[in-house]
């Protein structure tokens, strides 16, 4: 496995994308490439989660695709732990929209740049995210094609087309976040999100909409993985639901789970993402086998018919009979 951490930007040294590049075999695919998954943790925007990281790009790489794991712009830098901020935060301009999105852009294009040496096929790279990640990665799915990332980096849209969403327990609507909540911690971390990526804790409706993806799902968005717990209390249920309506609105392939119990933040719910019992729920976890069955049908590697001995068997054979 290539497993290396590179720095975007000169100037963001907390902005990097780690690879979980599969070496390639005679025995596996054989020169051939593999699609990809670029995955985004979670962190209200305010650093990246170490739990929806490197675990879960173990689970895609396990699955036989190459996995990259972004730490893109939050208002730590990325270089501090998570923590709940006390009062409120002070604007970071590096962190506010649109800097996150094209994060995801800049990715895309370094992967495309190293497709050669890393055997990566370019036209199915899938994006996954959790909480935040979701968010930026739903940004993603329905912005790829716009100017504000074309236009940015001066490539054609088609350079930064994702080939599936995968979004768990994410925003889908802005609006959501600013309504009553029993969670007193729900109140803090959103106000504290929304000046990490909006710079103010009070957007104007404008603004809202505009970072809203539910509201913008089109025709040209990837076909959408959305799972997300009803027992949520820091990002309602609803945004995963909007996402999936607008989905159906728009003709655009996607699948939904909510399940019943789970709090905020499980990333694989399993013992491999848990500090704490409470994120170890095996009822939740069954999203990840369901999630590597739908990513079959848009994401197969380019398999062989017969195990290569068998070929290289019959090929003898043919030539011993000549």
């Amino acid at each position: 496995m290539i497993n290396q951490s590179i720095q975007l930007y000169p100037n963001k040294p907390g902005v990097t994308l780690t690879t979980y590049v599969l070496e390639d075999s005679p025995e596996l695919l054989a020169g051939k490439t593999r699609p990809a998954v670029v995955i985004c943790p979670g962190g209200a925007y305010l650093n990246c989660s170490d739990r929806e990281a490197e675990p879960v790009a173990l689970r895609f790489a396990s699955m036989g695709y190459h996995a990259f794991v972004l730490r893109y712009s939050t208002h730590s830098g990325n270089e501090s732990a998570f923590d709940i901020p006390a009062g409120d935060l002070p604007v970071n301009p590096d962190s506010v929209y649109p800097a996150p999105l094209r994060d995801i852009g800049k990715a895309f294009l370094l992967i495309r740049e190293k497709a050669p040496e890393w055997l990566v096929d370019i036209d199915r790279i899938a994006i996954c995210g959790f909480s935040a990640g979701a968010h930026n990665c739903a940004m993603y799915a329905v912005y790829w094609q716009d100017p504000v990332m074309s236009e940015h980096f001066g490539e054609k849209p088609e350079a930064f087309r994702p080939a599936a969403a995968i979004l768990g327990y994410g925003i889908g609507d802005y609006n959501l976040m600013f309504g009553d909540s029993d969670d007193p911690m729900a109140k803090v971390l959103a106000d504290a999100s929304s000046i990490a990526y909006m710079g103010t804790k009070t957007p104007d409706q404008a603004l809202l909409d505009q970072v809203s993806p539910a509201l913008h799902v089109t025709q040209s968005a990837p076909p959408m993985f959305i799972w997300a717990t009803g027992g949520d209390s820091l990002v309602p249920v609803e945004n995963s639901t909007r996402m999936a309506n607008a989905c159906a609105a728009a003709g655009v392939p996607f699948e939904a789970h909510i399940f019943e119990v789970g709090p905020h933040g499980l990333s694989l719910s399993d013992q491999s993402t848990s500090a704490s019992k409470m994120e170890n729920i095996q009822d939740v976890a069954v999203w990840i086998p369901l999630v590597e069955r739908w990513l079959l049908k848009r994401l197969a590697l380019p398999l062989l018919d017969k195990p290569f001995w068998m070929e290289m068997a019959e090929r003898q054979q043919a030539c011993d009979q000549d």
